[in-house]
């Protein structure tokens, strides 16, 4: 069975994050009882819900804590990797949150009109001067990784990644080999496969759990991260944190390609 926690930006956290592209200001009671949860990983970016998330997650949190993991993102537009751009993104976020420091901070895509040394040099006065903790990169290719590494240590990985959506084989490896997280992005969509149906009814869960499960398999490094605002559905999301799939059932699940 894999490992339930890892450690990420100095933090040990469930391997199971909240995702928080919806959060509106209705939901502060929400990211309090998902903490009481046990969810110690929470990840937002500066664009979500205009701001809201990120937002919400500061009134909720009031900057957090030692055992708490926030991550945010910036940069996500093309010319918002622009260093001036990325600065006053990076300034909003630290506002919006209620912290000092921001345990991990994305960037969010590498822009097209700007250099990803540049974006990531930004980044890095921040990480120097100790309102960044932990630098990471979203979408990118193992090359861009390894370019983005020789900028700024790089902690963690986010890129689409999900039973049906794989396209990032190479991502997921080269992170594992090099012990950095691997963070998918809408771990949950698709796979809505009689085969992972049957499975969850033999396990008493729901099949949204065993997506997950098999994520948690697929390699050490995963830390997904799937979003939802119901505390019922969350409790579904870190059940897979317990839940353990035969050999015969990963290679089942890990079949289904729509």
């Amino acid at each position: 069975m894999p490992t339930s926690t890892t450690t990420l930006a100095g933090v040990e956290i469930p391997r199971i994050g909240l995702g928080t592209n919806r959060l509106t200001p209705d939901d502060v009671g929400f990211v309090r009882e998902a903490v009481d949860a046990g969810v110690r990983h929470i990840d937002t970016a500066h664009l979500y819900t205009g701001g809201d998330s990120e937002r919400t997650i500061g009134a909720a949190l009031g900057g957090g804590s030692a055992e708490l993991l926030v991550a945010t993102k910036g940069g996500y537009a093309g010319g918002e990797g622009r260093p001036e751009a990325l600065r006053r993104q990076i300034e909003q976020s630290l506002k919006a949150l209620q912290t000092d420091v921001i345990g991990l901070y994305y960037l969010h895509r590498v822009d097209p009109d700007t250099p990803l040394e540049d974006s990531l040099g930004v980044i890095k006065e921040y990480v120097d001067r100790g309102a960044i903790r932990a630098v990471g990169l979203s979408e990118v290719t193992v090359e861009q990784l390894e370019r983005g590494r020789r900028v700024v240590e790089i902690a963690a990985v986010q890129n689409h990644y999900n039973l049906v959506e794989r396209k990032h084989e190479q991502v997921v490896d080269h992170c594992e080999r090099e012990g950095l997280a691997f963070v998918p992005f809408y771990p949950l969509r698709g796979g809505d496969d009689p085969a992972v149906a049957e499975i969850a009814d033999r396990h008493g869960a729901t099949p949204n759990t065993v997506k997950l499960a098999w994520l948690l398999h697929r390699s050490p490094a995963m830390a997904p991260i799937p979003g939802t605002r119901s505390v019922a559905h969350l409790r579904e999301n870190l059940a897979a944190l317990r839940l353990e799939l035969s050999d015969e059932e990963i290679a089942a699940v890990g079949a289904v390609r729509s």
